[in-house]
Formats: C-alpha cells, structure tokens, sequence
C-alpha cells in the first residue's frame, strides 16, 4: 500500500518586526549654493544600503535622503525677487530590531514609510531636517507542503478525497524594472540653462501575468523647475508619462496571480540637446525595486480518510498550513478641503505644482472588509502676483478613513494593499484661499490562511478476528444524525458501493432515521 503524493509550494510569512524611528540633524547648505530666505518644497526617500541577518535579529543601515527647494536672498534685477535654488542631503541611520525566528540564513526583506517630513530654516546657511519613517521587515519562505492525493494497494481498500481550493507560489523573487524616459519641453518654453528641482513620482501601475514573464503598465508624473537660457528666467513644467515594458519571470504563465511591492530606488536625470542642438530634452532613468510573488489557483483533490475491508487500516495525520485567494477588490475614494495661506500679504497667482504623499497608517480587518486609514499630505506650490516674495507654498493634510468593501471576509486573512492618488485638483478660490479636491485609489488581493488535517501515513495491521466475529453477517442500521455511508461502512467493513448497490442508492448522502441493509461478505 502505498501514497501518492504532490508537492505543493506554499508561501509563508515566516516572522516580522516593525519600528519608527526619528531622524532629525541640522544641515549647513554649501558654499556653492545661495543663502536660504525660505523654504519652498522638500521631499525624502529612504535608501536601504545594508541588511544583516543573525540569530534572532536584523541589522538594516540606511539613509534619508532629502530634497529641499528655497528662495534664496540673492535678488533678480528685473524682478526684485528672490531666486529659487535648491540643496540636498542624508541623514544615515543604522537599527537593529529583535526578530524571533530568524537565522542567519534567511532573507529579510524592508518596506519603508516617511510619516511625516519637515524642514526648518535655522539662520540663512543652515537648514534643520527631521523625520518619522517607519520601517516593517519581514522574513518570507517558500516550503512544500507534501500532500497525498491518491492511494495504491492490492489489498481491498476504501478511501475518499476531498478538494481543495489554494493558491500555491509559482514565483517568489526580487527583481529591478528600470524606466527610461525623456521629455522635450513644448516650443513655447526657452531653452533649458540648468535644471533647478526634478520631482518625478509613479502614479497607478498594472501587471499582468504572461507566459514566463510579466507586463508591467504605468504612468510617472514629472514636474521640473529650470532656469531659462539668456534672461535666467525661471521656468515650470508638469507632464505625464505613461510607461509599459515586461519582466522575464520563469514559471509563470497567463491566468496567475501577481502580488508585487515596488519601491523606488536610483534616479538619474540630465539635459541634453535636441536634433537642433538646442538644449531642450530631459532624459531620466527610474529604477524600482520589485517584491514579486506569484500564485496560482489550484483545485486539488486530496486524500482524506481510508478503511481496509480484510485488514486494519489506520491513517495518521498531521496538521498543514494553507491559502487561498478570497477575493480581488478595488475602490476609489474622494477627499476634499479649503486651505488658506497664512500670510495676509499674498496675492495667490498661479498654481504651479502639487506635491502629495499618501501615508497609510492603519489597515485593519473589520466585518465588511478592509478598514484603511490614512493621510494625504500635500505641498501646493504657487506663485504670488504680489509684492515680495515671488513663490510660496502652502502645507496641508486631508485625513481619511476608508472601507475597501469585500465579501466572506473571515478567519486569519492577509490583504497587501496597493494605494495611490489617482487625481488631484487645486483651484484658487481668493487672493490667499485654495480649494482641494483629490481621488485615492485602493486595490487589495484577499488571501485566507488556515490549517488543514492532512494524512501523512497509512499503517497495515492483520484483521481483529474476533471484532470481525462479532459483527453480524447481514444487519438493517438506522442511520444517525450526521452519519454517511462512508461511516457506516467504516464501521461494519463493508465497501460504500456495495452499500449503494444493495440499498438501490445513487449518492452517498442519507439522512438521519433511514434504514440501511448491511450484508457483510459482498
């Protein structure tokens, strides 16, 4: 007698550990740059350099790197405003987190967050930087999950199957898709004398699994401030870039389903000249990090219970962990709010570039699904029509909570959730009052996990005689509550399709109180 086994590969979160840390340092700007009269923009990422694994624990070494655009003091003579110019730095860190479970061999992987970025001017050449990132590691293994499906013997055996639906990892991996673009700024632009601040950020993306590898479908959205050849005019351009290129994937196939975390890493940007020579094109290459998992929906039969007719037959089992994908869902979301600028001297021009960071902070499982919280930070940059300063911003958040709604939502479920600002809208309402108006977008793939009683071996033993005697030869059996053929023939060793046969039965179902003739021997 002999089992019939299928490997199946089973992802599993094998531990995880979080923690926010703040970072904050005062920074000189350099002799090369102007001094600062005001801080305009900033923006922050953080970069994971070094990740150690011991016993127990992680050691991650990083960065914050940080972005500040200012107006300087240095005076335009045809305008009598301050330049912009802008400065960049890091601020290192190094943290090690206790992670029980963990050894030396395992790969940890990092996911970052800034909570909350903000800057300072302390004196004109020196700037404060401080910041909340919160950082979730998280050690991943694929192992197989050996399970019996089928059941070979000579000796005169009764087994059963029952199905199950999974979703078995195909694919776990980490990969880097890099983006080469290049943007010609429009004829009614002057050309370009030098780039002052570049800030290009990813809106939505799709994947889409194919045969051995996987499409990638996106969009960045790039806004670049640069001072203009002959007058030094300072110039602003926003635009949108849709992307799309594929990844090769081994092992993969249309119809499965991916589970991808992108982050992004290095980014090289730089101006060069047109077919004119003149120096009008931006090219820039964007590097993302990608987390890749991909699962694919199985229907497998597989080995339950077994009873011998002749002998005894016992079946040992054990316990397996395993997914399944719920359910895919998707939903938007609208925020909105009026926002005012401080200072009662500003003329509120032109609306000239919105910055935004969406942070989640909380996503919890609740009855009707998936119950997301958050914050949507934003920088609107404008220019003022007024005397003085020629530039401002003004710095707001719209709060929100948001039920991404999903069905038989139960048990341990996990939900990696893929959010994004999908439009943002600011309209000038007065001289110093902004109306906000934006759009989230939410997507989560719903995955259960639960453990299931597996058989693991069968053992052979010779018949009980004298149980065997003691049983009747031909009995009628009033069928209990909750009882099936398959018990009763357990019971009396009989095989179910010859209970079928002899009943006149079609099924295996019977209800509680019918009578079954049992004729041993069949």
């Amino acid at each position: 007698m002999e089992l019939m086994k299928q490997d199946i590969h089973m992802d599993c979160r094998k531990c995880r550990a979080s923690m926010q840390i703040a970072l904050e340092d005062d920074v000189n700007i350099s002799d090369s740059r102007p001094d600062a009269a005001k801080l305009i923009l900033d923006r922050g990422n953080v970069v994971v350099s070094e990740i150690k694994v011991t016993e127990d624990h992680v050691n991650v070494k990083g960065a914050l790197e940080f972005h500040i655009l200012y107006l300087s003091d240095q005076v335009q003579e045809e305008s009598g405003r301050g330049e912009l110019a802008r400065m960049e730095g890091k601020i290192p860190f190094e943290e090690n987190l206790f992670m029980e479970g963990v050894t030396g061999t395992d790969t940890v992987n990092v996911a970052w967050e800034i909570e909350d970025l903000s800057t300072g001017l302390i004196n004109s050449r020196k700037l404060s930087v401080q910041a909340l990132v919160n950082l979730e590691l998280y050690c991943e293994e694929v192992r197989d999950e050996e399970i019996a499906v089928d059941l070979c013997s000579q000796e005169p055996v009764e087994f059963r199957k029952r199905n199950l639906q999974v979703a078995s990892t195909k694919v776990c991996k980490k990969d880097l898709f890099r983006i080469k673009e290049e943007v010609e700024i429009p004829g009614s632009f002057p050309n370009i004398l030098s780039l002052i601040w570049t800030e290009i950020t990813l809106g939505t993306i799709e994947y889409k699994v194919l045969e051995d590898k996987i499409s990638i479908q996106g969009e960045l959205r790039a806004f670049f401030v640069y001072r203009a050849e002959g007058e030094e005019e300072i110039c602003h351009y926003e635009t949108t870039l849709p992307f799309s290129g594929s990844l090769e994937c081994e092992g993969c196939r249309e119809g499965m389903v991916p589970e991808i975390c992108c982050v992004s890493q290095s980014r090289e940007v730089e101006v060069r000249p047109d077919f004119d020579g003149e120096e009008r094109v931006i090219t820039f290459e964007q590097c993302l990090e990608l987390s890749i998992c991909v699962y694919e929906e199985e229907s497998i039969d597989i080995l339950s219970d077994v009873y011998g007719v002749l002998k005894e037959v016992s079946v040992k089992e054990r316990n397996a962990d395993f997914m399944r994908l719920l359910q895919r869902c998707s939903g938007k979301t609208k925020l909105s709010g009026h926002f005012e600028e401080e200072s009662e001297k500003t003329v509120i021009h032109k609306i000239l570039h919105t910055g935004n960071t969406l942070v989640l902070q909380e996503k919890k499982q609740v009855e009707n699904g998936i119950e997301i919280t958050g914050v949507l930070e934003l920088q609107v940059f404008y220019e003022c029509s007024s005397e003085g300063d020629r530039y401002g911003v003004i710095r707001c958040s719209l709060p929100f909570q948001y039920l991404l709604e999903t069905e038989g939502l139960s048990g341990e479920c996990e939900y990696p959730v893929m959010a994004c600002v999908d439009q943002i809208t600011v309209a000038i309402i007065d001289s110093r009052e902004i109306d906000v108006k934006a759009v989230l977008y939410f997507k989560a793939n719903v995955y259960q996990k639960w453990q299931e009683r597996i058989v693991e071996q069968i053992q052979v033993q010779p018949a009980d005689m004298e149980k065997m005697a003691a049983l009747p030869g031909i009995a009628v059996y009033m069928v209990r509550d909750g009882e099936s053929l398959w018990d009763i023939g357990k019971r009396y060793y009989v095989p179910v399709s010859a209970l079928r046969q002899t009943n006149g039965l079609s099924e295996d179902e019977v209800k509680a109180g019918d009578k079954i003739l049992i004729v041993r021997g069949f």
